[in-house]
């Protein structure tokens, strides 16, 4: 079956589905770098009401939103959330691709925890192997984000070097930083901030873009919901207001 004969029949069978709203394909920006610093623009004007739908939407889908003024107060946090949970290793993103989430990294070492590069910005064939058991024996993932969707309280994380996909789907537990540079308003908007990415291309960047809404849910067939088979049980997001 060609692939279009097959997006027929999707569309056919979705157009008998109840409850559904109107909706027609976004137009593809066509200055996609201008339009993404717009967004941009408009986001750092309205920082503080994004955030709040952004944590009224995000914890309506059980993800825990907390607030620190810097990266110290946000080591704080981080720090409290792991010995809550017990945490005794810790896996993050690559050091360039965390930024200065590396001080929470070093905080978390700094007060006893385990803490490991799990996708480090190189890999030596020899160390896939120990990088594999580092993750699978992690029970916290921190990483940054790459965008954060107030409208569904969804947060983005691009692939590429340094930002291995396990690092935030393997561990028990999620936290991912994120600042006001990273805040849009609707998904329209961060279909255009990636139509830039796109456009620029920047060195390293993956092909993935995962899109976190929740932990990680799945029902069987008697429909008993369970958090964490397929990715973490527990999200935390963590606005660093000088990230």
């Amino acid at each position: 079956m060609r692939r279009e004969e097959f997006l027929d029949r999707i569309r056919a069978e979705a157009a008998h589905a109840q409850g559904l709203v109107p909706a027609t394909p976004a137009t593809r920006p066509a200055e996609a770098g201008a339009e993404a610093a717009a967004v941009r623009e408009r986001s750092r004007r309205e920082t503080e009401s994004l955030l709040a739908r952004f944590r009224t939407e995000a914890e309506r889908v059980g993800v825990s939103v907390r607030r620190a003024a810097g990266i110290a107060e946000a080591g704080e946090i981080v720090l409290e959330l792991a010995a809550a949970r017990e945490v005794r290793r810790v896996a993050t993103w690559g050091r360039r691709a965390l930024g200065l989430g590396s001080a929470v990294a070093a905080r978390l070492r700094q007060a006893g925890i385990e803490v490991a590069e799990a996708s480090p910005d190189e890999i030596a064939e020899g160390d896939r192997t120990a990088l594999c058991r580092r993750l699978a024996e992690a029970d916290l993932g921190l990483t940054g984000a790459d965008l954060a969707i107030a409208e569904t309280g969804t947060l983005v994380l691009a692939s590429g070097a340094g930002r291995g996909r396990g690092v935030s789907l393997l561990p028990p537990y999620h936290v991912a930083l994120f600042g006001r540079d990273q805040l849009v308003a609707s998904l329209a908007e961060a279909g255009v901030v990636l139509e830039g990415w796109e456009a620029a291309r920047p060195p390293g960047m993956g092909a993935n873009v995962v899109f976190v809404t929740g932990p990680s849910r799945t029902a069987d067939i008697e429909l008993t919901l369970t958090r964490g088979v397929h990715g973490p049980r527990e999200v935390h997001a963590v606005f660093v207001d000088s990230l």
